[in-house]
């Protein structure tokens, strides 16, 4: 009689341990991932998409996904900037003479950024896209919100801010390049002096370096809001 009901009781052992390999992991992962989210993206001042190691790949679970969103789109945006850089290099107006024979150059400085905001808006799309597609708990999309506005949403919308001053910057020493060609003969360039006789000529050129001035301070200011919202400063 022993030996005849010994497999029922194995059965019975072993049904809770399969009941146990069977339970949801999700809230612990939901959990694992919601701290990620608060204590190294949001928390951290300026913007932080930090590489997932093994172990947090692991106890995020099925949220790993949630999290290539905003990698996704971070790699791509460092894509689209990588020319960012050197182009605005190039659009740096040093002097009256530099803005004359460099103004083919600024031209095509105009066309690159134009192509970057047009990336950056794709990119941005697919992001915002694929955030509404996501599936979360009240608790995990409170503070997955903020981790997508801080990584995704602040940097797109203020550089797409940025780059049309940058290209009204290099309007104007487009403008003042073509107004010294066409006055060449009015103007007399020497390094930094500038010789005009004709007093409505000098008036013109004045009133185009007052704008270029003006359009530079510009620029500069809102780089200084790009950093502030890149390093959080």
């Amino acid at each position: 009689m022993n030996v005849s009901f010994r497999p029922h009781w194995l059965l019975a052992l072993a049904l809770p341990l399969v009941l146990i390999a069977c339970g949801s992991t999700e809230p612990e992962q939901r959990t694992a991932f919601t701290q990620f989210l608060q204590t190294r993206i949001i928390d951290k001042p300026g913007i932080h998409v930090p590489k997932l190691t093994p172990d947090e790949s692991k106890a995020f679970g099925e949220y790993n996904a949630h999290y290539a969103v905003i990698t996704d789109f971070n790699g791509g945006m460092d894509a689209v900037l990588k020319p960012f850089g050197s182009l605005i290099q190039k659009g740096a107006i040093r002097s009256l003479n530099d803005v004359v024979s460099r103004r083919d150059e600024l031209k095509s400085v105009q066309g690159g950024l134009s192509e970057i905001a047009a990336q950056l808006k794709q990119q941005q799309a697919k992001a915002d896209n694929a955030h509404a597609q996501l599936t979360q708990q009240e608790d995990l999309k409170v503070v997955y919100d903020k981790a997508f506005e801080r990584t995704v949403t602040q940097p797109a919308n203020t550089l797409l801010e940025v780059l049309p001053q940058i290209n009204a910057a290099l309007d104007s020493g487009l403008k003042l390049a073509d107004y010294v060609t066409d006055h060449k003969e009015q103007i007399e360039i020497n390094g930094p002096t500038i010789k005009i006789q004709d007093p409505e000529v000098q008036k013109e050129l004045n009133s185009l370096l007052q704008n270029v001035n003006a359009q530079t301070k510009t620029v500069q200011q809102a780089h200084g809001r790009l950093q502030a919202v890149m390093l959080g400063r």
